[in-house]
């Protein structure tokens, strides 16, 4: 990987963090590296739900891996929510 791929999935997991965190309106409550931090972990679990689903993995830099991260980021920020509230 080269200089310019990270920096292009530091900008997709930032931004798939971001539109996660509207959804779950959590977005006052994170800055910018917790948006990159949930969107590219966020990418990683959605990556495994696609795969259960059996759906085409997402790879590449395009709209559907933009996708999936939002759908693995959204997934992230709901389980902490609810672990949040469970202690």
């Amino acid at each position: 990987m080269d200089l310019v791929s990270i920096i292009l999935w530091i900008v997709l997991g930032g931004v798939a963090g971001w539109i996660a965190s509207i959804i779950m309106k959590k977005n006052a409550q994170m800055g910018m590296v917790a948006n990159i931090v949930v969107g590219i972990i966020g990418a990683v679990i959605g990556g495994f739900v696609v795969g259960l689903l059996g759906l085409e993995p997402a790879t590449g830099f395009n709209f559907y891996s933009l996708l999936v991260a939002i759908l693995g980021a959204v997934i992230l920020l709901a389980i902490v929510g609810y672990l949040r509230r469970a202690t």
